[in-house]
């Protein structure tokens, strides 16, 4: 049986495209910044499924703005000037709004992105009503695959917290790397084998 020379360049074509994603995922994965930050669990309504944990990542966007300063409301002083930099939710629906990621003091961060800027490379930010500045979150979540047979590390016991290990890319979603269970103040990384 002759295989055809048209099929082994096609071969050769999708092996090529599959290594230059694969390399630039170690590129990035080997320069770009990592950071832990805390996740919630998120049940998404997809047609197609597998075995994997769908989270929602949690950002600090006290360094950014939101949309519209009356979304801000920050703490004050007896003589009614802001007294901290940090500020809470001040709107009855959830505020959303495009960001930038970033990494600093060891913290996933986001910097709103204006209207008039090209929102090319930016995530969705929900930030909800009453929450404060450091806790809001992605609105698309990340997908972590586990084990067929991993136990499901998404059922939280009291005093329990969610967190994953991310490569924030210069564009684009964060990449996951790992998690880890933080149980009473205790740091405990999970491993899916």
């Amino acid at each position: 049986m002759k295989i055809a020379k048209a099929s082994i360049a096609l071969l050769i074509l999708q092996l090529a495209i599959v290594s230059a994603v694969a390399a630039k995922y170690l590129y990035q994965r080997a320069t770009c910044p990592r950071v832990w930050t805390r996740a919630a669990a998120y049940d998404p309504s997809l047609v197609m499924r597998g075995r994997y944990l769908s989270l929602q990542l949690i950002v600090d966007g006290c360094g950014s703005t939101l949309p519209s300063a009356k979304n801000a409301r920050f703490p004050r002083n007896v003589n009614g000037v802001p007294s901290a930099p940090r500020f809470n939710i001040n709107s009855p629906d959830t505020v959303q709004f495009q960001a930038r990621l970033g990494v600093k003091d060891n913290r996933l961060t986001v910097i709103r992105v204006s209207d008039s800027e090209n929102p090319t490379g930016t995530q969705t930010v929900a930030a909800s009503p009453g929450a404060p500045c450091d806790q809001m979150s992605l609105v698309d979540p990340v997908d972590f695959y586990i084990a067929e047979h991993a136990t499901d590390p998404t059922w939280l016991k009291r005093g329990q917290e969610l967190w994953i290990e991310v490569t924030v890319p210069p564009k684009g979603p964060p990449r996951p790397l790992q998690l880890a269970l933080k149980d009473n103040g205790a740091w405990k990384p999970l491993a899916f084998q």
